[in-house]
Order: structure tokens, then sequence, then C-alpha cells
């Protein structure tokens, strides 16, 4: 911890020990003389705002604390181990009413039967580990094998069974982090945003910020280049979900550059960089930006000549030329052009696709193109086809899951819609 006044206090000691971040910022304010409102004009929010901030033991919104503890000089090394310390004493949240009550057995045997037809009994654990630091699962299996199978559940579209395990796996990356190492702490933040992408699925867009707001943090802390661009890149993701495409932009476009400053030396940075370009031209494609959705699209898959056709397995951004392709046909349907939609993902193929995750991704991209052409059958095709990749992505995936309601609604009668309709709505 910092030796200089007054971060080496008994009083700064208790704030970290008891994960009192927002009274770090209150210490440092008061050592600078600052009123809340001094605070509040220099980050562009209200006295309010501030207090509440000052109030909490981990504030919802990590981002403004960063902002906050960068501003009244709070060290880095001080506000990581407020945040990043680990233990069995995780913030509750209280639960009203019966479902306090379920037996933690029952509610497991329905989280397993329910698919996401009752997304708050899935999400039950999440608002807890979003609420504070959340409690370690007391596993003794190695956290980075552990991290991985995670990431396969997503890649298997096993959502719901992702959302049980990550927050007892996030508690443990939190016990991890209080080494401060800046692989345990990239690994907690790509812990959040791995929380962040799956609530982003399901729709979750709120709780997916705070998730996201986390990973940003922890990856700034670890100093990552890889791990910051993984924040970024979920938090654009979630600003373009509520409906804010030109903070969208501008953060992807931030972190674009910063991957490119490393240099680009090595296939990962290279398919970071990839990975950004082609959110960046999503992006700007679904805010109606033709000339940069096109220009950037291009770009990416310039890069990807470079990168390998199989990623390697344990890449953080695991982009290959066909997942560059797939990013094009996303871009002409969301400039409203179906027609080079599914030219661009005319020679797509299952094969080229290591995840049932993006093999079913590619199909319901090309479902929605077939959908904006008013071709309801080959639409019902290609849906049909995700849904045996993997169930989930069709299931799970509110817009997805609204255009086999609509087929369902106005063509029930075309090839596959009664099939389709029947395979997404039956609890397996």
């Amino acid at each position: 911890m910092s030796g200089d006044t007054p971060w080496c206090s008994d009083m700064v000691r208790s704030l970290v020990a008891t994960r009192h971040a927002g009274g770090l910022v209150k210490v440092g304010r008061t050592a600078r003389g600052w009123r809340q409102e001094d605070l509040g004009g220099r980050l562009g929010c209200s006295t309010s705002t501030v207090s509440r901030l000052e109030a909490r033991r981990c504030p919802s919104d990590l981002r403004l604390l960063r902002r906050a503890a960068e501003e009244v000089g709070v060290p880095t090394d001080v506000l990581t181990a407020s945040l990043a310390v680990g233990g069995s004493s995780a913030t509750k949240v209280a639960l009203d009413g019966p479902r306090a009550q379920e037996d933690p057995m029952r509610r497991r045997t329905l989280l397993a039967a329910a698919g996401l037809a009752a997304p708050a009994q899935f999400l039950i654990g999440v608002d807890v580990a979003l609420a504070g630091v959340p409690d370690p699962s007391g596993s003794a299996a190695p956290l980075g094998r552990r991290m991985a199978q995670a990431r396969g559940l997503f890649d298997a579209g096993r959502h719901a069974r992702l959302l049980e395990v990550l927050p007892g796996l996030l508690g443990d990356a939190h016990l991890a982090a209080r080494s401060r190492q800046e692989l345990a702490l990239a690994r907690l933040s790509t812990g959040y945003s791995l929380l962040s992408q799956v609530l982003t699925k399901i729709g979750r867009y709120e709780q997916s910020r705070q998730a996201a707001d986390r990973a940003t943090v922890y990856a700034d802390l670890s100093g990552s280049p890889l791990a910051a661009a993984a924040a970024a890149r979920e938090m654009s993701i979630v600003l373009r979900h509520q409906d804010r495409p030109a903070a969208a932009q501008r953060l992807i476009l931030k972190a674009a550059a910063h991957v490119e400053a490393t240099g680009l030396t090595s296939g990962a940075q290279s398919s970071a960089y990839a990975q950004m370009l082609c959110t960046q031209a999503y992006c700007a494609a679904r805010a109606g930006d033709r000339g940069h959705a096109l220009a950037t699209i291009g770009e990416a898959q310039r890069v990807a000549r470079l990168l390998p056709e199989r990623a390697p397995s344990e890449r953080l951004f695991p982009l290959t030329p066909a997942a560059v392709a797939l990013y094009a046909v996303g871009v002409h349907w969301a400039l409203g052009d179906a027609g080079a939609a599914l030219e661009s993902g005319a020679h797509l193929h299952e094969g080229q696709f290591a995840t049932p995750e993006r093999k079913a991704r590619m199909h319901t991209d090309m479902a929605r193109a077939w959908w904006q052409m008013s071709k309801p059958e080959p639409a019902a095709d290609a849906l049909l086809h995700a849904v045996r990749a993997s169930r989930g992505e069709v299931r799970d995936r509110p817009a997805i899951r609204q255009v086999v309601t609509d087929l369902a609604r106005r063509h029930p009668r075309a090839a596959g819609v009664r099939e389709l309709s029947a395979a997404v709505t039956t609890v397996r």
C-alpha cells in the first residue's frame, strides 16, 4: 500500500479491509479540502451522486468510481485492494417473499429444467454477485481450467448453466486477485466480460453494463491491453443495445487504437485488432453510417487474411477469416441490404466454425437476412439449422425469438415454421 499521507492511515486500512471503495473516495476528497459539489463538478455529476458513491462499499457504477478515485488521488494499489479482496463475507441481497425461502436444490432443479423461460430464477445469483464481491465457491480445481470450462458453456449455448456457475467462479477470481498480479486481475476482468457477454445475449442490458463496468476496472488495474479490449467491446455492445450508438462507437474506436498501438506483433494482438474492427463496423452499421461500416469491415477482412483458419483454443479473441465474413453478413443486414448479406455468407458453412454458438450464429444471421427479404421458408430453414447447432442461440436471444414469433404469426403454414416453433418453445 502506498506510504503517502493519508493512504497509510488506520482509517484507510479499515476501509480496504472492509472493501469500502466509496469511502476511499471520501478520504481522498476531504484530504484535498474539496466539498462533494467540487468533486461532482470535476466528474460532471451531481452532489447527490457523489454522496451515494462515497456511501457505498462497492458502487454499481465502477467507471465513475475509477474516475473519482483518479481525481482525488486514491493510489491504484489501494483501490485494487478494496475491490479485489475476496472472502466469505460478500454483500448479500435480501430477497423477500417465497423465492428467498426456496430450497437451493429445488432452485437448481428449476434452473436445469426451465431453459430461460423464467430468467429471474437464473439471475438471483448474478444479482447478488453484482451487488458486491461474490462469495468464492470453495472449489479446489485450477481457476484457469474452470474459466475455460465456463467459456465452453457459453460456446455450447448453455446459458442457464453458465449463469449458475459464474458467481462462484468470479468469487474465486476475486480471491486470487488479492495477489494484485497482472494475470489474476486480467483473469478477473475476462470473467466479468464473459458475464457481460451472456447477459447481453439474453437481453439483460442493465446487468450486463454493470458487469462490463467491473471488467473495465479490473482490466485497467491489470494493465493488460487485451483484457481492456475485451471489456471495451462488451461495454460498446451494451451501449449499442441501450440506443447509445455514438458512445458505443467512440469506445470501440478507442479500444481499437489501443490494440493497434501494441504493434500487432503477435497473432493474439492481430486477432484482437480484427475483432475491434468487426465490432466497430457493426456499431457503425446499426447507427446508419454506411461509409464507415463498409470501410471498417473491409479493413477487418484484410487483417483477417493473416489469421489462421482455426484459432488457438486459448486465444481471447478466437477470430478467423470465416468469422470476419460472418460479421460482414451482419453489417450488410444492419444496413438493410439483405442481398449483400446473403452474398457475403454464401460460402460459409458450419465446418468453418469451431463452436456450437458460432455455428448457430451463422445460421441465425443468414435467417435474419432471408427474413429481411420476406422469404419465410429459407428463414425458417436457417433457424432450424441454428436450433440443431445450439438451441440456446435461438431460444435465449430476444431478437431471434421475435423472428420465430413473427414467422409463426404471419406464415404459420410455411415449410418448417411449425417445427421451428415447437423446437424453440419445448423445454428439454
